[in-house]
């Protein structure tokens, strides 16, 4: 999905490179289907994963990975990935992010295993954080300030109507073709963005570029790799496990001397992640509103699939079309939002937002097995909408004039990358509570039927698949049938422990807000 701030990314910017009229269509249909391909993939593969239980026979922390090992280096790399294409050229590394992100997809496309799609997909993160900035960039490179904001419009539209359409399309391919085909689309599309890029976008870079913060890189990418496995792994192994202890706190410790070595070059280098932006108030809440939020929204996109294929029975394609209230309300809102700024300050919508988005939450708690779209989900999907619609515009403002304006690039990259953690850490996290929900209801349900011992040790072994677990053929087609309800309804419960984790973070990023954001009268002031 798209993230908070990538429009403020484009427009605070410098037009290194303005381009002449004619190439302006070109140079925006480049970013644009560039752009695409990440946020189509951000989306479909969540209505993939239920496709990939059954094909390739993965438990549910399998298909974590598929979504980790992707937005592990997205999150570790983003930052970095912008650092490159201003140091050695925006369109050279945009193309090699493109290039890169395409031949991963097909490697994805061709994985005869768990393992291969899992490692697949760690590359197209790579990709994905080369190319996502480098979008970004070359708008802002590309056009001068007065004819930017429709540049920005027209790119805003443009990717709003592809994620849109993207899970549809998306779940029709899966459902009609295979989930294979899901990836393999992304390499027509790369080639068509590389014959743009070559033909029509001019090389810029930055030329007061200091450097590479490698080292703040490195450590990034390696504490959240070990922190989320730790997390993930807990699921299979336990906390108590000696190796799980082992990665929880080499990954914390890591993240401290992260923190040391970026505060050191705050002083005196180039680093990743300036510190002092961390300062500002306005700065601290707005990233910490982000966190809570998108952890919200990230494990519930997640889990959402999985209980509308396999539990409650949805095609792929009407799974992907459940969410489209969602975007197209987002959309639509977008421009009224911003003005709500103007009018109430960013605090206000900061506050209410959040708890309208928590209350979306909750209404993903209230639908059992069955029944319509139109009366359990879509409910939920409007509310959640919503509230992301009112808080995401002045979420962009607030960072945006929480720093010195010329320091609101980097932190709108931060902001960016801050929200694709949060993301990973969301999967990771309310996994968790999925699959120790999901296993306690499930011994419950089993006990109460009196399910023969071979049966429920069947069953055992498969609760990693949580809603996927088949069920053992050689039972009474009677028995049977109340085990499957037995399965689906502990997915459910786990389910909407999920969502009440989700709820709660939700209102502790309104909270976030209305105790470090400022009101009107103090917005504007570093």
């Amino acid at each position: 999905m798209k993230t908070p701030c990538d429009e403020a990314v484009i427009d605070s910017g410098h037009a290194a490179t303005p381009c002449a009229a004619h190439a302006g269509p070109w140079i925006l249909a480049a970013t644009i289907l560039g752009s695409s391909m990440v946020f189509i993939d951000g989306t479909v593969v969540n209505v993939a994963l239920p496709a990939l239980q059954t094909k390739l026979n993965a438990t549910v922390v399998d298909v974590q990975w598929v979504v980790e090992a992707y937005a592990l280096f997205l999150a570790a790399l983003l930052l970095a990935g912008g650092l490159l294409g201003d140091h050695f050229g925006r369109k050279r590394i945009y193309s090699i992010g493109v290039a890169t992100f395409a031949l991963a997809s097909v490697w994805c496309g061709l994985a005869p295993n768990i393992n291969q799609l899992v490692i697949a997909r760690a590359a197209q993160g790579v990709g994905g954080a080369l190319l996502v900035p480098g979008s970004l960039a070359i708008i802002s490179a590309s056009f001068k300030e007065d004819a930017r904001g429709k540049a920005i419009g027209t790119w805003s539209g443009f990717t709003a109507i592809t994620a849109a359409i993207g899970p549809v399309f998306g779940g029709w391919l899966i459902e009609h073709v295979s989930w294979r085909a899901v990836f393999f689309i992304n390499a027509p599309l790369a080639l068509i963005v590389l014959a743009l890029v070559y033909l029509h976008v001019p090389e810029s870079r930055d030329e007061e570029s200091k450097g590479l913060d490698w080292l703040g890189a490195t450590l990034a990418t390696v504490s959240l790799g070990a922190i989320v496995y730790g997390l993930i792994e807990s699921s299979r192994r336990g906390f108590g496990d000696p190796v799980i202890i082992v990665a929880l706190i080499f990954g914390l410790l890591t993240v401290l001397v992260f923190v040391v070595v970026e505060a050191r070059m705050g002083r005196s280098g180039n680093p990743m992640l300036p510190l002092r932006l961390f300062r500002s108030a306005n700065f601290s809440g707005a990233n910490l509103l982000t966190l809570f939020l998108y952890t919200a929204l990230s494990g519930a996109l997640f889990f959402l699939p999985l209980n509308l294929i396999q539990v409650q029975g949805y095609t792929a394609t009407a799974a992907g079309a459940s969410l489209l209230p969602f975007i197209l309300i987002m959309f639509s809102l977008s421009r009224w939002s911003g003005g709500l700024v103007k009018h109430y300050g960013a605090k206000l919508p900061l506050v209410i937002g959040p708890i309208i988005a928590a209350g979306g939450f909750a209404l993903f708690m209230r639908p059992e097995v069955g029944g319509s779209y139109w009366v359990t989900f879509f409910p939920a999907v409007v509310v959640l909408g919503l509230g992301l619609a009112v808080s995401v515009a002045p979420l962009t403002t607030t960072v945006m004039n929480a720093v010195p304006q010329n320091r609101a690039g980097i932190a709108s990259g931060i902001n960016n990358a801050v929200s694709r953690t949060a993301g990973l850490l969301a999967v990771a996290v309310l996994g968790i509570v999925m699959l120790h929900s999901f296993n306690n209801r499930l011994d419950s349900e089993l006990q109460t039927l009196g399910t023969p011992v071979e049966v429920s040790q069947a069953l055992v072994e498969q609760r990693g698949k949580l809603a996927a677990a088949e069920i053992p053929k050689n039972v009474d087609p009677a028995l049977g049938q109340k085990l499957k309800e037995a399965v689906n309804e502990a997915f459910v419960h786990g389910f909407r422990r999920v969502m009440l984790v989700a709820m709660t973070l939700a209102l502790l990023s309104a909270v976030s807000a209305g105790l470090l954001i400022e009101g009107k009268r103090g917005e504007g002031e570093h």
